[in-house]
């Protein structure tokens, strides 16, 4: 890199961006942003009033009519802009992201070219919004279907995926002619400011895209979205916070998306290549040092491999190496904060009273920073916290089954259904499990499922919408249909 970490920082904004200008908070406030490796602060940015979310939507409103008539080859080519731009400046957005987030930079430098994707995919996907038209059945008019953009679109990111959440909102809201507010989450807020600037560069539009920085999430969020203007809300985050925003919601009967909580099982049957299964669970549960909604949550193992399956993933887990996520070599990277830690730590200690059993890590680390030793659990007793609750942190939890109706009913136990992960040799029982597991996605034989050409979301607490793929652009599109009499007279 040819530049340092101080140079990088101070070419992030630290304002808000509202109507193409970046501009201070009317509140008066400031948030600190910190590194979670070393608790110390990186850099203090605008802190957002409700009276500045408003001026948010203001501007989102006065060019919705003018950007969602632009034309989609336009929005298209400036996605495509921005992707190489942001092809350009990978090393940057990586080192950010560690710095304010505190994974591995290997780990952001993947998140990069994988937010980076979803700019090529919906620039691509800008020029295919597609209608149709055809005879009605009786043959007395014709019916004209169209795809239009709903409208000012209001976008909360969470702070996990700091670039690549905030792409997969904003590229497609942008491709289907959509404005947009985004609030990115005050523990990462950076990366959003910078790629906002990244998106000035590549030609967006004044007022199509503003971003607001608030600690005040709730009190500024909650007027935007009672704003008669706004049509659609996307959401990413816990589970009871979607659970208030939807009814915030209602009451303008908003168009949302929400993707929410996760509680994914990793089902290992006795013919699997363990292999292959102790890969994928190193991928599935420790990416994103765990704090992915995406994360494999509980381990469901044959019984007769349930020993060797342990035994190998302790042995791999116990080569991870932990430490600041700029040093060579380092793994496993800090969590968010000490809450977070804090969380991990009572769900391991709590399965351990009930009955668990330790074979590698259980504990903090000290020396400063919020970092906790990835860590191994297996013969989980039924009705511990740790198998009802999202873990975000990077402890395995394994528990064994006898049969297959039995691996169903421990994966299903959940109020979640975001994702599943299953190994086996058995092509028929794989695809019995694809249609018996509660969850919107599932990786057979693969321990990451995430693509911006796939549909991404869950079902039951797990969220409502999908992100990425082509049912991503119509999460920004309202169907319209037209009758028109028959042109030839009924002849």
């Amino acid at each position: 890199m040819t530049f340092s970490e101080a140079d990088l920082l101070a070419r992030v904004p630290d304002k808000l961006f509202i109507g193409g200008a970046w501009v201070p908070s009317t509140s008066g406030r400031s948030i600190d942003v910190y590194d979670p490796s070393t608790g110390l602060v990186i850099k203090t940015i605008a802190d957002a009033s409700v009276e500045d979310g408003i001026r948010a939507v203001d501007a989102a409103a006065e060019v919705q009519a003018s950007w969602g008539s632009t034309a989609p080859r336009v929005r298209g080519e400036i996605l495509r802009g921005a992707f190489d731009l942001l092809q350009e400046r990978a090393d940057e957005f990586a080192l950010l992201m560690t710095l304010e987030m505190g994974k591995p930079l290997a780990e952001a430098r993947g998140e990069v070219t994988y937010g980076g994707e979803f700019l090529r995919w919906f620039g691509e996907e800008a020029v295919r919004i597609s209608g149709r038209y055809g005879v009605n059945p009786e043959g007395s008019g014709r019916m004209i279907v169209t795809h239009l953009p709903v409208g000012p679109s209001f976008l909360i990111t969470p702070w996990n995926f700091p670039l690549a959440m905030a792409t997969r909102k904003i590229a497609p809201a942008i491709a289907a002619g959509c404005t947009a507010i985004v609030k990115p989450a005050e523990l990462t807020p950076l990366t959003t400011l910078y790629f906002a600037r990244l998106l000035e560069e590549a030609g967006l539009p004044a007022g199509v895209l503003n971003v607001i920085t608030t600690s005040t999430s709730g009190e500024v969020s909650a007027p935007i979205i009672a704003d008669k203007r706004l049509r659609k809300l996307s959401f990413t985050g816990s589970t009871p916070v979607g659970r208030t925003l939807l009814k915030q919601a209602s009451e303008n009967v908003l168009r949302t998306s929400m993707e929410l909580g996760g509680n994914a099982p990793f089902v290992v049957f006795d013919d699997a290549d363990l292999d292959k299964a102790v890969d994928g669970a190193m991928l599935a549960k420790f990416r994103n040092i765990g704090q992915a909604c995406t994360a494999a949550n509980r381990f469901i193992v044959h019984e007769s491999v349930a020993d060797e399956f342990a035994a190998r993933i302790t042995a791999r887990v116990n080569e991870l190496t932990i430490g600041r996520g700029t040093d060579d070599g380092v793994a496993i990277g800090p969590l968010i904060n000490d809450g977070a830690v804090d969380k991990a730590d009572a769900l391991v200690q709590d399965a351990i009273a009930r009955g668990a059993t330790l074979l590698t890590g259980g504990s903090r680390v000290d020396g400063g920073g919020s970092f906790y030793q990835p860590t191994v659990l297996s013969g989980i007793v039924p009705g511990s916290d740790i198998l009802r609750e999202e873990i975000f942190g990077p402890v395995v939890t394994i528990v064994s089954f006898t049969d297959e109706a039995e691996a169903v009913a421990l994966a299903n136990d959940t109020e979640y259904g975001l994702v599943s992960y299953v190994f086996t040799r058995d092509l028929a029982r794989g695809q019995r499990l694809i249609e018996s597991l509660a969850t919107g996605m599932m990786g057979l034989n693969v321990g990451v499922v995430s693509n911006a050409a796939a549909p991404f979301g869950g079902v039951k607490q797990s969220g409502i919408g999908r992100e990425g793929g082509s049912e991503g652009i119509h999460e920004y599109l309202e169907t319209k249909y037209v009758l028109t009499p028959d042109p030839f007279g009924g002849r």
